[in-house]
């Protein structure tokens, strides 16, 4: 497939999957007056002319393209399958909105690229500010909206809260990777820009209300996960807080699992009537239910209760062979399960548990895709493959036949941008020293970032940071796939734990969740390593379970 070839057909399918959301604690930073105004110190500040005002703000290689008072409606986040942003239209408060650019420059590639942010300003500021991650590989503004990254909550959203919240591209225009082309633009996606426009957010916050943020959280699912993990690890003076969800924290790794999986499933893949072989019917519907009963009739009363749900998702020993699959489709299934390895059998990315969100639609999305032509069209094969071969591949290959890529030889060539890109780093000292609190969540079933690749990051860094409960804390959702969906308990609100653990000293021992797939229930999600039994009671209510 030719160059441009390849990238509309990345454009395309991300488009196509934009098709495809409690209040907080309120600090107030000023005591609000009448007529728009607010006390700050000894200045009396006018909101909306302030807004105007910031439009001609000097601030160092960036140029302020917008300052507008709003009192209307917040459009749909349209990547909301990427982020996990919300997928309704919102209505909001009087607020300010500023976009901007940065560092605009031509790149090593002859394109145009910097990095373009948007800022709202409530006009009842609570004190605090919020970065609002991004999600795939950026190229997007998303509405900064502070939304919980993660499409099933209905908790309400930072900005409505009166955080300060700031949202950006990653520092190039398109939700492509071929900005894998320029130096610079590989260093402002993996983590640099996030530096820079937390500078300037806190600068216009400063001349918004005359006052810096008494509280500074990064919040965002996927790759806007793996931003906040980012955020922690590399700019621990700047946040109190971060909340990463279903990170993509090794990303680089996570490319190349998503080739495996491809390779696996297309050794089983049936062929149409012209002889090309159809990816997403390696594994048909009927055999991903048959493989989610299967977990559950093993694994689902391990908890103290048949209800669907396994909490007791680690102690879970379900193998591929007890799915009763055929054995070409055994085996397929063991090998992506098991993880991408070597020829000598070393593992590359981790595999993943075996839970009741294999049959849901977000995995055969991610995995197989639904498209019933020779060109696939789940997401590992749209969005991965062309970032593999853009921006994890050092040198780019964008004409690289990914059929063909040799987990021996070709690996390796991921080391480099895995290097500068994977939020991998266990010391958090900085972070925690200065007050910082980490929560991350990720669903059991995301078939994207492996959730068990997540907890053994996060038993690492326990390992390396002595009494690291302290400051971090893990949830694990059972049957939620990724940023969301999936059969669970996906809606609930971590910013209201973080806000409650830094601002009121409330360690989260569980976070209370629902879930459109069992109406009238709540379950508490525990922290880890602790998990959720039932005790004994009304079944349908948080209190009848058990953290332990």
């Amino acid at each position: 497939m030719q160059k441009k070839a390849v990238l509309t057909f990345i454009a395309t399918a991300l488009c196509g999957l934009c098709a495809h959301s409690q209040s907080g604690q309120n600090h107030q930073a000023a005591s609000q007056t009448p007529g728009n105004q607010t006390q700050a110190g000894s200045a009396t500040i006018n909101h909306k002319q302030q807004c105007l005002a910031l439009k001609n703000t000097p601030i160092a290689d960036t140029t302020i393209t917008k300052a507008e008072w709003s009192n209307g409606e917040i459009s749909t986040d349209r990547m909301s399958s990427l982020t996990g942003g919300s997928t309704n239209v919102l209505q909001a408060k009087p607020h300010c909105v500023v976009e901007g650019e940065i560092g605009a420059r031509t790149g090593a590639d002859g394109k145009h690229y910097g990095t373009k942010f948007q800022l709202r300003l409530p006009e009842n500021w609570n004190g605090s500010f919020l970065f609002q991650g991004g999600g795939g590989v950026d190229g997007f503004v998303a509405p900064a909206v502070g939304s919980i990254p993660v499409r099933s909550s209905t908790a309400r959203p930072a900005l409505m809260r009166g955080y300060a919240v700031v949202s950006m591209d990653g520092g190039h225009p398109t939700p492509t990777p071929d900005f894998g082309a320029d130096q610079q633009a590989r260093l402002d996606f993996a983590y640099q820009s996030t530096g820079k426009v937390t500078t300037v957010a806190k600068q216009l916050i400063q001349k918004m209300y005359a006052a810096a943020p008494q509280h500074s959280y990064f919040m965002g699912c996927s790759n806007g996960g793996r931003e906040a993990m980012m955020a922690a690890q590399r700019y621990p003076l700047e946040f109190d807080g971060v909340i990463a969800a279903n990170p993509g924290f090794r990303l680089s790794r996570a490319a190349v699992a998503q080739q495996w999986d491809y390779q696996q499933f297309m050794k089983i893949a049936p062929k149409d009537a012209q002889g090309n072989k159809i990816l997403a019917n390696a594994l048909t519907q009927a055999d991903l239910n048959k493989v989610s009963e299967a977990v559950k009739n093993r694994c689902d009363a391990r908890d103290g209760l048949k209800d669907g749900v396994i909490n007791a998702w680690e102690s879970c020993d379900f193998k591929a062979e007890h799915a009763g699959l055929s054995p070409a489709k055994t085996a397929a299934l063991k090998a992506v399960m098991d993880g991408v390895r070597d020829s000598r059998g070393n593992p590359i990315y981790s595999g993943w548990y075996y839970d009741t969100g294999l049959n849901q639609p977000d995995w055969r999305a991610w995995k197989l895709g639904s498209s019933q032509t020779a060109k696939p069209d789940a997401i590992s094969t749209t969005l991965g493959a062309g970032a593999l071969t853009w921006y994890f591949m050092t040198p780019a290959v964008p004409n690289f036949d990914l059929n063909k890529f040799d987990f021996d030889r070709d690996t390796p060539k991921t080391y480099q941008t895995g290097a500068i890109n994977d939020a991998v780093s266990t010391d958090l000292s900085s972070f925690r020293a200065r007050g910082g609190k980490l929560i991350v969540l990720t669903g059991v079933s995301d078939p994207v970032f492996s959730a068990k690749d997540q907890v053994a990051w996060f038993r690492q860094m326990n390992a390396d940071m002595k009494n690291a409960q302290d400051f971090s804390r893990l949830f694990m959702v059972p049957g939620m796939n990724h940023c969301g969906s999936g059969q669970a308990f996906n809606d609930f609100d971590p910013l209201t734990l973080l806000e409650n653990w830094h601002g009121k000293n409330q360690a989260p021992e569980r976070m209370i969740a629902q879930g459109k797939s069992f109406p009238g229930k709540q379950m508490p999600v525990c922290a880890y390593p602790k998990a959720a039994f039932y005790t004994g009671g009304d079944e349908n209510k948080a209190e009848s379970f058990e953290c332990r």
